[in-house]
């Protein structure tokens, strides 16, 4: 998130805007919690994870009472137009706000997860994929030395994007995924499949929301089915959210902050910034969290084949 505020600074500023920074999200919002930015504002945070600008859930911003305080702090503060960088929660709340105090905003997709609709990736979903991969890469050295399965368990919510690539990256026996009906006598002979052919050990990777249950459940299904194999689990959990981000998610934030300004200048408003086959698009908030997105279809037929 730091690339693409770096780059709504930048850019804002090369419009001949004067750019304004709200810490916490809506809740700082709400507080009045902001500060006019600079060039020097966003000097060398380009390498840095997470957002300069931290963020926040708010209850209280869900009630009109405290919308309309988040309102009178944007006036008082002189800010007639907002960049919203977040997921579906942000975006939501952002409809809100338009819809009653029609201030132009315009999104820019900031999740992991990469499950908006409207853009071929999110904001730290290449970053989050590369960290699982290194993961995962550690983790077979220790399944090859012990002789062990291990189900690693990557983030994602709902959706199996992470799993799918990190999956295929990694050399998974199998991935599981929400958008996926796979059953656990399934998975067993798959299992089954790499212990006949003396594979020494097995990595499976699980997407937080799967069907079959996480990897902790999962693994005790499977664990009474071999006696060969000694399960373990591991849940990357929140380091998936960390660290330097990619040389693509830089570049994809620089393009979305960039986008994001220049469609506040032409006037647009009520949409999210994304990418399309290398191509600036905007979609439609309503539309960007309403809309399933979905699996790569290709990706998910290559890690199939790969896993047989």
């Amino acid at each position: 998130m730091n690339a693409a505020i770096r780059a709504v600074v930048r850019a804002g500023i090369y419009y001949k805007f004067a750019i304004v920074g709200i810490f916490s999200g809506y809740q700082g919002m709400i507080k009045g919690k902001m500060k006019k930015m600079n060039v020097r504002s966003v000097a060398n945070i380009i390498h840095r994870g997470g957002t300069i600008l931290q963020s926040a859930r708010s209850e209280e911003f869900r009630t009109r009472t405290g919308r309309k305080k988040a309102i009178e702090k944007l006036k008082k503060n002189k800010i007639d137009a907002l960049v919203a960088i977040g997921g579906d929660g942000t975006f939501r709340g952002a409809i809100t706000l338009n819809k009653e105090y029609d201030i132009p905003i315009i999104g820019i997709p900031g999740t992991i997860d990469n499950d908006l609709f409207g853009t071929d990736a999110t904001i730290g979903y290449d970053t989050a994929t590369n960290t699982a991969v290194k993961a995962i890469d550690m983790i077979r050295d220790t399944a090859l030395s012990h002789n062990r399965l291990f189900f690693i368990e990557v983030m994602g919510r709902d959706s199996g994007f992470i799993a799918m690539r990190s999956g295929i990256a990694g050399g998974a026996v199998a991935t599981i995924i929400p958008e996926d009906d796979i059953t656990l006598e399934e998975l067993v002979e798959i299992i089954n499949k790499g212990l006949k052919s003396k594979k020494s050990s097995s990595l499976v990777v699980v997407a937080e929301g799967g069907k079959l249950g996480g990897a902790l459940q999962l693994a005790e299904k499977v664990k009474e089915k071999f006696s060969y194999f000694e399960p373990r689990v591991t849940i990357l959990g929140h380091i998936q959210r960390g660290g330097s981000p990619t040389v693509f998610d830089r570049l994809l934030a620089s393009r979305l902050g960039v986008a994001a300004i220049e469609a506040l200048k032409e006037g647009k408003s009520n949409v999210m910034a994304g990418i399309k086959n290398s191509k600036i698009v905007f979609t439609p908030f309503q539309k960007s969290i309403s809309t399933p997105k979905i699996i790569n279809q290709e990706a998910w037929r290559i890690a199939k084949i790969l896993s047989s």
